[in-house]
């Protein structure tokens, strides 16, 4: 028999009855969250002017130059090289010189010169990689000076129909699995990604705040995200508050954390190259956006299992105590608390694997190692992620104990 001040509400098969006030309160948050969200995203709208003179000046190729595609004829082995040398390859243009090591014979499909062969040096992992007869490339055409033919370079293989093949390959297993949530799932990652293209990237170029951006892009995020996956409900509604305060934690931790280890954001030669046409982008502000947006999906995951904890555990037991309730599911917390640190400090090692190895040939201290740029940066972006997805978990699990019903004594 469930209190007056309470109602039943239904989620899926289970039915729990929640408590009138700290719901209101629960969606009264929700609903100043959503218009904070909304003026948050109107105020950072990115300068479409200002981005699109950022676009011209940012040539990726100087004028005249053009890329075309190519089917690969034949691969000839890579040049040998000494130990430590930088191996190379000829850049011949000549179809009907002989083929040398290091090179690559394609037929090209566009561009002024469609249908000649052209013979172009590869870096030694590209020829090593599997590149075979049939493959379609993409060559850097460098008009003639005076009359000259085109030169041509090798810019990159084409792998547009493997990756859609994987992308076709997912959708199905989601869709067969999970069916009508996974495919829900599927459409909120589109719309995350839209977020990210049309708004969070742009407004970033357009100098507004990382910080502001971060906070106004991932909440735009969450609120569709976790309604359109998980379905409008009180339960859902715990895990968003959950989750957005999860974001704060992270975003605050974060900043302080850059702050405290004069850390520039500044790390990599996309960062350098960055800087050369959006000078006046913040790239301690960017590194901020990079760790809150880099922590949503494990954030969201937490929360939503703990909200989803606390309510079988209600069903399951209605009588037990709302302080029961909590240490129940804190137990069930922590053991996705420490599953999930695994997760992201193996999937920033991942990331990072190349600059550990680099790191690890150098000899220098381990502590001077750590102190680098770009594994201080790891090492931050790791540990405020952790703070604010260990810190979400008590925080979520204590507003779904708030939101359910409280103890109901069975009837005689």
């Amino acid at each position: 028999m469930a209190h007056s001040h309470s109602h039943a509400h239904r989620h899926g098969p289970s039915r729990v009855a929640v408590a009138r006030g700290p719901v209101t309160v629960l969606l009264m948050f929700l609903a100043l969250s959503a218009v904070a969200t909304v003026v948050a995203v109107s105020m950072l709208w990115p300068d479409s002017a200002k981005v699109a003179k950022l676009r011209e000046q940012a040539q990726f190729a100087a004028p005249g130059v053009t890329f075309v595609k190519a089917t690969v004829e034949s691969v000839q082995k890579a040049c040998p090289t000494e130990p430590g040398a930088e191996p190379t390859g000829p850049a011949s243009t000549d179809p009907i010189s002989a083929p040398a090591c290091g090179t690559v014979a394609a037929v090209v499909s566009s561009g002024p010169e469609s249908g000649s062969t052209q013979q172009v040096g590869v870096p030694t992992a590209v020829a090593d990689s599997g590149l075979a007869r049939g493959d379609t490339v993409r060559l850097m055409r460098v008009p003639g000076t005076s009359g000259a033919a085109a030169t041509y370079s090798f810019d990159e293989v084409i792998r547009l129909k493997p990756l859609w093949i994987l992308w076709v390959a997912f959708i199905v297993v989601v869709a067969l699995v999970a069916r009508l949530r996974g495919i829900l799932a599927l459409i909120s990652l589109g719309f995350g990604g839209l977020v990210l293209l049309k708004f969070m990237l742009p407004a970033l170029l357009s100098g507004s705040s990382g910080m502001a951006v971060s906070l106004a892009g991932s909440a735009a995020i969450m609120f569709v995200v976790l309604y359109l996956a998980h379905g409008p409900s009180i339960r859902t509604s715990a895990a968003l508050a959950g989750t957005l305060l999860g974001v704060g934690v992270t975003a605050a931790v974060g900043q302080i954390a850059i702050n405290g280890s004069n850390l520039s954001g500044f790390a990599d030669e996309g960062t350098a190259l960055l800087s050369a046409f959006a000078g006046s982008l913040s790239f301690q502000g960017l590194f901020t956006c990079a760790l809150v947006i880099a922590g949503l999906g494990v954030l969201n995951d937490v929360t939503i299992t703990q909200a989803s904890a606390v309510w079988e555990l209600r069903e399951a037991a209605p009588e037990t105590s709302r302080r029961d309730l909590f240490t129940s599911a804190m137990r069930i917390g922590r053991d996705h608390i420490a599953s999930t640190i695994y997760t992201i400090v193996f999937a920033y090692a991942g990331s990072a694997l190349a600059v550990l190895l680099l790191l690890s040939l150098y000899d220098r201290p381990i502590f001077d190692l750590l102190s680098s740029e770009s594994i201080a940066e790891e090492i931050v972006r790791t540990l405020a992620s952790g703070i604010g997805l260990v810190l979400a978990v008590p925080i979520t699990t204590l507003i779904a104990a708030l939101t359910v019903v409280g103890p109901v004594k069975p009837e005689n």
